[in-house]
């Protein structure tokens, strides 16, 4: 019995061990936290789902949702799924390593891939960078699909199925730089939207 009770510690201790790779160097040595309503734990399919108003933290990393179902491998990876009410969005945030930057992302249900270091956004999709605490890119779709690892990240945005069209606000790095002078005198356009279309 002490060993099943060690064994279901370690395993939530180890659970959803996320962005480690991309985020502050640190997250890896810090404790983790969950908090729940309730928590359903398997030791035969090592498997534990966190149920009710979850928030996870490790370091700087923080994961939301009103489900999160952990899953190890023989290996020791962990693969999360993380679900929100309807009409809701499951949200995570890590600060990006050596620098006042952080990812946010939020969709109704996103998974995570301990193995390759993913995330994937599912239906209404939405990933964040932060400089400081100024938004500086965001891109929507249907499925976004981001590397913490190498910071790399794919959108889909399924527009032949009906879905949304991709949309993409990038902030230029080198804000300090003067701007570049129109060619023409018409006056320029106000338009927050790419395309004209809607937000």
């Amino acid at each position: 019995m002490k060993f099943a009770i060690l064994r279901f510690l370690l395993c939530a201790a180890c659970a959803l061990n996320v962005g480690v790779a991309g985020a502050e160097k640190t997250d890896a040595k810090k404790p983790m936290s969950i908090e729940a309503d309730a928590l359903r734990y398997d030791d035969l399919k090592q498997i534990s789902v966190f149920s009710g108003n979850v928030v996870l933290t490790r370091g700087s990393i923080i994961i939301k949702g009103t489900r999160i179902e952990v899953r190890q491998d023989p290996q020791g990876y962990q693969f999360g799924v993380v679900t929100a009410e309807p009409g809701q969005r499951a949200f995570f945030r890590q600060k990006r390593d050596g620098e006042d930057e952080y990812i946010e992302g939020e969709s109704e249900t996103i998974e995570y891939d301990g193995r390759a270091d993913v995330f994937k956004l599912i239906k209404d999709a939405r990933l964040r960078r932060l400089r400081g605490t100024q938004v500086a890119d965001v891109v929507t779709g249907n499925i976004i699909q981001y590397n913490s690892l190498t910071d790399v990240f794919t959108v889909d945005g399924s527009p032949q199925k009906g879905g949304e069209r991709v949309r993409a606000t990038l902030t230029p790095r080198n804000e300090t730089a003067a701007p570049a002078a129109p060619r023409a005198s018409a006056p320029l356009r106000t338009d927050n939207t790419l395309g004209g279309g809607r937000k």
